[in-house]
């Protein structure tokens, strides 16, 4: 039986949750309303957070069981309140995509399935200016959560020295972002350079816990992921819901919080009520926007002590001066300082749960392996398809004896994520 829609009156307009009992998250038995209600209860604060910004969909419609896909149009069908803005994708292709103000259009949001919001770091006033510059510190596997805080702390004295100041938050995963206003000065290749530089100045300053190496398969510690800072890629914004089974999210903190929190802590449960007692953290958060300046200085400097341009990500044209483009252990006639590395793809699935009974299909055929890996040493990348999202599991073998080391086989399962828009299965 179709459920009742749930109409709720917000600024002005008349917004209506479809399905408004449908479960989101099972093991919370957290429904598509409790989500809504959750983000009406911290509107403020997670409206700052996107103000303005064009948004990428991201949409569960049936819940975070099911397989999302990404939307960067705003549907056609749309009230006339739903703001829309034309962005420009490296491509040259653009969408008008939804812009958020109010809380009627950010109900109207939740309510088409998005868990967590995606919105780019420009208004929608300056496509084409960042003014934020976005730091996301993100751990290998196996990396404890007191590393991320000691690589935040170096963050935030590298941003001191520079002049600008870091908001932090928890990630609603693993890791950590630090958004930076700037001024609306610089285009995306230019805000992109400065953050490269500061990751590479961040790895300088702590090269055993932090790393800005691109590949997987070089990294340890964390990454500082540069690359967020490029043209058309969003990550989730303040007060996010993530996917995740306990419903975590996205929690602007202060410095001091952050150095004793617990991202545990912060659930669609919970942070109703820290928000009531504490209000948001980033408040102040558009009061100044600093210079990247003195950043593009020190990108500068290293250029001029041979670092070049780091790898795009994979869509982006070739940029002059770039890296190689391919991961080290595919590379051809590789440099002796820069041996190929012995990575194998295990799995390629549909749903990340299958990719991963693939991966232990492999350790149960190889468990003369499996004592010498490292949990970084196993890479889940979650690539992004034509329409959705798909797993894709490879398996960095370099801490085994050559003696020992598995002939590569054929990826299971073998998902072609090609074959649904060319017309065949998969």
């Amino acid at each position: 039986m179709p459920q009742k829609a749930e109409v709720l009156e917000l600024a002005g307009h008349e917004v209506t949750i479809t399905n408004p009992t449908k479960i989101f998250f099972p093991k919370l038995g957290v429904t598509k309303l409790d989500l809504v209600r959750y983000y009406l209860s911290v509107a403020e604060g997670a409206i700052r957070g996107v103000y303005g910004r064009p948004m990428l969909l991201k949409r569960f419609p049936d819940g975070i069981e099911a397989e999302p896909f990404y939307q960067k149009r705003a549907p056609q069908k749309r009230p006339d309140f739903i703001e829309v803005a034309t962005f420009t994708f490296p491509s040259g292709r653009s969408a008008d995509e939804i812009v958020v103000r109010n809380v009627a259009q950010l109900a109207w949001v939740i309510n088409l399935g998005c868990i967590d919001l995606h919105a780019h770091p420009v208004r929608a006033e300056d496509m084409d200016h960042p003014d934020e510059l976005r730091i996301d510190l993100d751990p290998v596997p196996g990396v404890p959560w007191q590393q991320v805080i000691d690589v935040a702390k170096v963050a935030r004295e590298v941003l001191g020295e520079m002049g600008l100041i870091g908001w932090p938050k928890t990630s609603g995963s693993r890791g950590v972002h630090v958004w930076v206003r700037i001024q609306p000065r610089w285009p995306f290749e230019q805000v992109r350079r400065a953050a490269l530089a500061f990751a590479r100045e961040v790895e300088r300053r702590a090269p055993k816990i932090a790393t800005s190496k691109w590949w997987k398969e070089e990294r340890h510690g964390v990454f500082i992921d540069y690359n967020q800072n490029a043209r058309d890629r969003t990550t989730a914004t303040a007060y996010s819901v993530r996917p995740t089974p306990d419903a975590r999210v996205s929690m602007p903190l202060s410095w001091e919080d952050l150095e004793t929190a617990d991202p545990a802590d912060f659930t669609i449960r919970t942070v109703p009520a820290i928000y009531a007692e504490r209000g948001d953290a980033h408040a102040r958060i558009d009061e100044v926007h600093g210079s990247i300046e003195p950043l593009l200085e020190l990108a500068e400097r290293q250029a001029r002590e041979g670092l070049g341009d780091a790898p795009w990500p994979p869509h982006f044209s070739k940029a002059p001066g770039e890296a190689p483009r391919v991961a080290p252990s595919r590379a051809k006639g590789a440099r002796p300082a820069r041996p190929k590395l012995p990575v194998h793809v295990i799995a390629k699935a549909k749903s990340k749960d299958d990719a991963l009974a693939g991966l232990e299909r492999w350790k149960a055929r190889h468990p003369e392996v499996v004592p010498f890996l490292a949990p970084e040493d196993v890479l889940v990348d979650t690539m992004r398809g034509r329409f959705s999202a798909w797993t894709r599991i490879r398996v960095n073998l370099k801490n085994v004896p050559e003696d020992k080391r598995p002939p590569e086989e054929p990826p299971d399962p073998d998902y072609d994520p090609a074959a649904e828009w060319r017309g065949g299965g998969g």
